[in-house]
């Protein structure tokens, strides 16, 4: 069951707020590891970067009524990010996520992307959601697909084969 408040959302083991300055450190830790962050787009952050990042994904939220979430357990660990933002490349509003290693691999990733999804279809009323992997990000593709995207554009940049993935909003017959 997930329960949205405001602009908050409570999975069956998860917290997803809406990320704030109180969670700059561990935003810094997660995006300046390499384990946890090399695969996103823009690679590993120093700590410069995230905090302009964080900057940026907090006036998000005010702006349009989505951003990034912090995601930790119910007992409040923070696990990782989860979140929606406009891609500066004009395919859309993306769907992102990045999660510690060792909270990978047991449906964290599949639980707060796919709340994120029905946030944004929902809640934010985004007709269309994108999500971009890099081909060789299995776990990605493999969250993308779980909760029911669909390949839908390949492109390369720097060398690299990026894959796009849609959630396009269905709406009720009748």
């Amino acid at each position: 069951m997930t329960v949205i408040s405001a602009w908050s959302v409570t999975t069956a083991r998860l917290r997803m707020t809406p990320v704030g300055y109180r969670d700059l450190p561990d935003l810094t830790a997660l995006k300046g590891d390499p384990q946890a962050y090399a695969l996103m787009l823009g690679g590993v952050r120093s700590p410069a970067q995230a905090a302009e990042e964080l900057a940026q994904e907090i006036q998000d939220w005010g702006a349009h009524g989505y951003g990034m979430w912090a995601v930790r357990a119910l007992h409040g660990r923070f696990l990782g990010v989860t979140g929606l933002m406009a891609r500066t490349d004009g395919r859309g509003v993306a769907l992102r996520f990045a999660f510690w290693p060792e909270a990978r691999g047991v449906g964290l990733a599949r639980e707060s992307a796919g709340a994120a999804l029905n946030y944004a279809h929902g809640t934010a009323g985004l007709e269309r959601v994108v999500a971009v992997a890099r081909e060789d990000n299995f776990a990605s593709r493999m969250v993308l697909g779980s909760i029911g995207m669909a390949e839908t554009e390949r492109f390369t940049r720097e060398g690299i084969l990026l894959l796009v993935y849609q959630s396009v909003r269905r709406h009720a017959a009748g």
